[in-house]
């Protein structure tokens, strides 16, 4: 056996509670093996590979300079900048455990908002402040009435 296929049988496992039944279950997912994902050919020869990396290097980079610009400007930022860490996982071990990391607490997130209890709070938050909110309109309209507090 090759390391290669070491990689390729290493699996990830996750252990969930259902929140409602309190059951325990344990999804097993096969994680793709961490290196290049440049074709054969490229790998072969070493000054190509090289350019390869530094093609990918470059176009992630202007993929995440982008996201970042749209962090202040209009666009989803965040989305691209994820983009551009995608394209350079294809290449670089780095960027996959980082996205493997984003990955796992996304889904930790997800999972966590997905409580009942913390939904049943979220709900219970936003019902308040909605009841508090239209408190003060009516608050505002019995003392000015329907005025707008500028002129137009």
């Amino acid at each position: 056996m090759n390391a290669e296929s070491d990689e390729r049988e290493k699996v990830a496992r996750q252990v969930t509670t259902a929140p409602a039944t309190g059951d325990v279950t344990e999804e097993v997912t096969a994680e793709p093996p961490l290196g290049s994902r440049a074709p054969e050919f490229i790998k072969a020869r070493r000054t190509l590979h090289i350019s390869w990396q530094v093609g990918v290097f470059v176009v992630g980079l202007a993929v995440v300079a982008a996201g970042a610009a749209m962090l202040v400007l209009p666009g989803p930022g965040w989305v691209v900048i994820f983009a551009g860490m995608a394209i350079w996982a294809t290449e670089f071990v780095w960027a996959q455990l980082v996205l493997r990391w984003t990955k796992r607490k996304v889904t930790e997130a997800a999972q966590r908002a997905l409580d009942p209890k913390v939904r049943r709070r979220n709900i219970i938050l936003t019902t308040v402040g909605l009841v508090i909110m239209a408190g003060l309109i009516g608050v505002y309209l019995w003392r000015y009435g329907f005025a707008m507090p500028w002129t137009i």
